[in-house]
């Protein structure tokens, strides 16, 4: 029986799938395609999110002096769990998140709605640059967006993580992985209504969670650069990162003439927005390879169940046959066992399936991602692991040098925005100079040619 016979098509193109369409998935769009200050969707939404919230527990001090020697004892408890993650390690313990690779791309793939638009609950503050309440915030945004430095823009930098594990397909995602986007796009927006929840929600967002450093240190080990979470443990420290800018923010506003404790409750509420959604631990426990390889042969077969020949046949049924109805996924896995084309529990090279998917002239090359690749992989290994000292630890990159606007001479198709936004900075007045700036630093475009030149100019204006 030949291996080529699995599929008629030489040249095999990669099937990509549309992400499921939501509530949540299509309101992160929205906001994304439409950065208006005060949009009323993100308003009804926002008050909806809050509502929720105002019933549950929050953990914060009644009083907003005692944050600081609260947040102090956040990190001294992170970092005091982290030594003892690192010690049973050291003592023979295996990954706690991922221990396999398909658990962390499915990690990065989930969490991808949040990460790509990092910083977005600040973009509100620019206008507020001049105010010095409000100019932590807007550094801490700046800092998000790299300050102009493509190496160093956060949204950048996970996109290239993702690119780098062949996982920046079309995500087919659950719509709740969305909602943490939403509320960050719609604060984003509502700055000048809702500035004690935006201060809230950072005061939360930029604390050190334990998952940050225990994330960094096992992508390492399989691999995986773990560099965008590595900046964050950095860049978030209480002592002058922005977990004590987030600190200082909050006393910093609290109003002198007025309601401060009212002031304080509105805090306490944009904190309790982190709670809604689902986080990254729920995200790691919740992953099961055999779950997902299902649902990804499932989608497979939704488009390709009449594209085999029929003379290849598994137990007496042609492959059309076995992908011809719902359902009939796990079936099928089972057949291919039986008739030793998949042997479970030993390198993946060994089992004939696997050969058709992966390796010089495989028959099926193209037809499955990287990352659907990687579930197949994992589940057929099974209990095996291979031979493999383990790596070390990824030194910190150093950031590559800011560019001005004008920037040192470039040609070419790539540039044309940079230099085209040069020229029509140049025909304007100071109001619409900064306006528009400010409009390139919006969530769907800081990370553009145009607007990392954007970003830039305005990091120098405000200095």
């Amino acid at each position: 029986m030949s291996i080529a016979s699995f599929i008629d098509s030489p040249g095999a193109q990669r099937i990509s799938l549309a992400p499921i369409s939501g509530p949540f998935q299509n309101l992160y769009q929205q906001l994304l395609a439409e950065p208006e200050p005060g949009h009323p969707q993100a308003r009804e939404f926002l008050l909806e999110c809050l509502q929720e919230v105002a019933e549950l527990p929050c953990e914060l001090p009644q009083s907003p002096y005692e944050l600081a020697a609260w947040s102090q004892r956040q990190h001294q408890r992170v970092t005091a769990d982290y030594a003892d993650y690192l010690a049973g390690r050291r003592a023979g313990e295996g990954r706690r998140y991922f221990p396999r690779k398909a658990d962390a791309l499915h990690f990065l793939r989930a969490v991808a709605p949040t990460k790509l638009v990092d910083g977005a609950w600040l973009y509100g503050v620019l206008p507020h640059w001049r105010d010095y309440r409000v100019y932590p915030l807007v550094r801490t945004y700046l800092e998000e967006l790299g300050d102009g430095v493509a190496a160093q823009n956060h949204v950048l930098l996970y996109q290239r993580l993702l690119a780098s594990q062949g996982c920046d397909d079309a995500l087919e995602l659950g719509d709740e992985l969305y909602r943490q986007g939403a509320i960050q796009l719609a604060l984003g927006l509502l700055a000048d209504e809702f500035l004690p929840e935006v201060i809230g929600y950072n005061l939360g967002y930029e604390q050190l969670p334990l998952h940050l450093l225990i994330s960094a240190f096992e992508l390492n080990e399989l691999d995986i650069d773990p560099y965008y979470f590595q900046l964050h443990v950095t860049i978030d420290n209480g002592s002058s990162g922005h977990a004590a800018k987030a600190v200082q923010s909050v006393l910093t506003n609290l109003p002198r003439v007025g309601d401060a404790q009212a002031f304080y409750q509105r805090v306490l509420r944009g904190y309790m927005l982190n709670e809604l959604g689902v986080g990254s631990t729920v995200v790691i426990d919740s992953f099961d390879l055999q779950q997902q390889l299902l649902q990804m042969f499932e989608q497979k077969r939704a488009v390709a169940s009449q594209v085999h020949s029929d003379y290849c046949r598994i137990e007496g049924r042609t492959v059309n046959q076995w992908l011809g109805s719902s359902g009939s996924v796990a079936n099928f896995l089972e057949a291919l066992q039986n008739s030793g084309w998949i042997r479970r529990d030993t390198d993946p090279a060994c089992s004939r399936f696997w050969r058709l998917i992966q390796g010089p002239g495989a028959a099926m090359f193209g037809v499955f991602s990287p990352y659907e690749r990687q579930l197949l992989h994992d589940w057929i290994a099974g209990s095996w692991q291979p031979e493999a000292p383990a790596k070390p630890f990824r030194p910190r990159r150093k950031p590559q040098a800011a560019l001005s606007l004008a920037g040192s001479a470039q040609h070419g198709e790539l540039d044309r925005e940079r230099r085209e936004l040069i020229q029509e900075l140049q025909g304007m007045d100071a109001y619409r100079r900064e306006s528009r700036l400010i409009g390139l630093q919006a969530p769907a475009q800081h990370w553009s040619s145009a607007g990392l030149a954007a970003t830039r100019t305005f990091a120098a204006l405000i200095q």
